[in-house]
């Protein structure tokens, strides 16, 4: 429906086009002297050329060539031969276009052999005819091109756009699996120690009052400790496995991931402000190193070699805040670049926090706040 719509708006377009240069033409003529019988073929001609216009979206050829055998006998007819010339240009391969554009330059020497224009010597006379001829399809050729580099280029951003919000939301839903991966690996004893205590207090409610008060303790004290780690357990969003089993990674251990980068060839500077970065809370310790391994890791990606400048600042009772830039590269963007931002970003919000990157000026910023409680 669209583009029967554009066909149609195509063809009044050219056909006001045409119309508009036989009058113009035919104003022209009268205004040279040509009058009667003379004048009345020149205005037939040139409103046979405007009705083959719109022919030129079903039949272009056969309307082309017809439009050019009307440039030998009258000058009317050379605006709708013009456009005739554009469309094959742009419609048809080339050698058409140069052939229909050869019949135009016939058409047009024959009409200054026997109508001569005043003034204009027949040698140039030709030289005029076929370099308009010759811009014309050059024109309609440049024009074609120009119009299937833009749809090139519009459906290449199309399909990159669905491919980045693909992987987006890949991304957050791997996020949110591993969260419940996690959550059943931490909670899952706690849980499971919820339910024997409760069902020894359902099926033995004759216990003696002390062994109920034991349990109803015990069950007090692991619904506060299942909370708590289900706490840990959001702000853990992308640790892997090996991380959950071992001790967890904290800002104290900033020193061993900046020899890290350094021992590949990444030079690192580290402005450290804080006091004592393992008086850092735990959660907050966490995701603050993880902010700053993922910003490493970036950095080693798309920026190798190139100088990382790390600065930290803070206080208990405030907000911890941390700043990475790295110049920016023109290196290749593998599949997936952008994605463990992405995560990062779910991870800092979850954790009550804010992340922000961006690129410019040549240099990739990334900066995020973490609370610290007091």
């Amino acid at each position: 429906m669209h583009g029967d719509l554009f066909c149609e708006r195509g063809r009044t377009a050219l056909t006001c086009a045409a119309a508009g240069g036989f009058v113009a033409t035919a104003v022209g003529e009268i205004l040279s002297g040509l009058r009667g019988l003379p004048l009345a073929g020149e205005l037939a001609l040139g409103v046979l050329g405007c009705a083959l216009v719109p022919l030129l979206f079903r039949r272009p050829v056969p309307s082309a060539f017809a439009l050019m055998v009307l440039t030998a006998f009258g000058a009317t007819a050379t605006p709708p031969a013009s456009i005739g010339v554009v469309q094959i240009a742009r419609r048809g391969p080339l050698g058409v276009a140069v052939g229909v554009a050869t019949a135009g330059v016939a058409g047009h020497l024959v009409r200054g052999l026997w109508r001569p224009t005043p003034g204009l010597p027949f040698e140039w006379w030709v030289v005029l005819v076929v370099l308009g001829h010759a811009a014309l399809v050059g024109g309609g050729a440049l024009a074609e091109a120009r119009r299937a580099l833009i749809v090139s280029l519009t459906e290449r951003a199309r399909r990159a756009e669905a491919e980045q919000g693909r992987r987006v939301a890949e991304a957050r839903a791997a996020e949110r699996t591993r969260i419940a991966r996690e959550m059943h690996d931490v909670l899952a004893h706690r849980l499971s120690l919820l339910a024997t205590y409760a069902g020894a207090l359902e099926y033995r409610p004759d216990s003696a009052p002390e062994r109920i008060a034991q349990a109803a303790g015990v069950i007090r004290a692991t619904v506060h400790q299942a909370l708590e780690e289900l706490r840990h357990v959001i702000a853990l969003l992308r640790d892997s496995d090996e991380d959950l089993e071992g001790p967890l990674p904290t800002l104290a251990g900033l020193p061993d991931l900046v020899e890290e980068s350094r021992a590949v060839g990444t030079p690192v500077e580290v402005r450290d402000g804080l006091a004592d970065p393992a008086a850092v809370p735990g959660a907050t310790g966490r995701a603050a190193y993880r902010v700053l391994q993922e910003a490493l890791t970036n950095a080693r990606k798309h920026a190798p070699g190139r100088p990382v400048r790390i600065e930290l600042g803070g206080a208990p009772g405030t907000r911890l805040r941390i700043e990475v830039s790295n110049p920016v590269t023109d290196g290749v963007r593998g599949p997936g670049t952008g994605t463990g931002l992405v995560g990062l970003t779910e991870r800092v919000r979850l954790a009550g926090g804010r992340l922000d990157h961006e690129a410019a000026a040549g240099e990739f910023r990334l900066s995020a706040e973490l609370p610290w409680p007091a």
